[in-house]
């Protein structure tokens, strides 16, 4: 480019090694503390749904104008949080809760199934994510895989053998471009076997790895793409159903998790 130095291009440059203190980090206020618990939902239903049967009561406030609410499940206090769409948002959230106390994360979003098995209504276990966004290499994740607290994940894995809707334990592929999964990106997932697509998993895990913080996540199959058509029924009962359970999934999960542990 014109009048553009060679060393402003990055030509040929390695990416630099995201190591040491960063400059800009999230702060504690007091009377802005949450409960060591957290659900994060990235779907503004799911946040209704868990409000209620968490029966939060008061107020909700807000962290980078994302909804949160104190409530409990099983005589145990946690924070539900939404809507953070997206691993950056996410994390950005993700971040603020930690530094108000937050030492737990069991996050209830949606994916669209890669694999003709899995079906709309069903659930996903994400024991690997595929970092196809662009937040987790910033934490300095190793490799292209970011992987859920095994102890939390085998606590889901555990209770959700006992659902009663169908469900499916594996990898998924994390995007950032809703509008970019392609035919060539389907067929990519399906030769490796990829269960569904989404758009936090990865950076969450890769946050809670970097800050020691046990996180672990379950997914609704909300919509299909396996035949490479786009085949969605956000309001299909079975849909729903696994929506409902999902999201008792994971409150048990964050009621039976000891913080001990983590």
């Amino acid at each position: 480019m014109k009048g553009t130095p060679a060393a402003a291009t990055g030509a040929g440059e390695p990416w630099p090694r995201m190591t040491g203190e960063a400059i800009i980090n999230p702060r504690r206020h007091p009377g802005e503390e949450v409960t060591e618990r957290v659900v994060l939902t990235f779907a503004p239903p799911d946040y209704r749904l868990l409000c209620r049967l968490a029966q939060v009561q008061e107020p909700s406030r807000q962290i980078w104008d994302c909804r949160f609410q104190k409530g409990s499940w099983q005589g145990q206090p946690l924070t539900v949080v939404a809507p953070a769409v997206g691993a950056p948002y996410a994390v950005i959230v993700m971040e603020n809760l930690i530094a108000r106390g937050a030492r737990l994360f069991l996050a209830l979003g949606w994916c669209g199934a890669l694999l003709p098995q899995v079906k709309m209504g069903g659930l996903v276990l994400p024991t690997t994510a595929r970092a196809g966004e662009g937040t987790s290499r910033y934490y300095g994740r190793e490799g292209d895989w970011a992987r859920p607290h095994p102890g939390l994940c085998g606590k889901l894995r555990a209770q959700i053998g006992q659902a009663g809707v169908p469900w499916h334990a594996g990898p998924v592929w994390t995007t950032d471009a809703f509008y970019r999964e392609t035919v060539d990106l389907v067929r990519h997932c399906q030769k490796e076997d990829i269960l569904g697509i989404e758009m936090e998993m990865a950076a969450l895990f890769a946050v809670g790895a970097f800050r020691q913080v046990p996180v672990a996540g379950l997914l609704v199959v909300s919509d299909e793409l396996s035949s490479l058509e786009w085949r969605v029924e956000y309001r299909s009962p079975a849909f729903l159903r696994a929506r409902e359970e999902a999201a008792r999934l994971i409150l048990d999960a964050a009621a039976a998790w000891s913080l001990n542990d983590a």
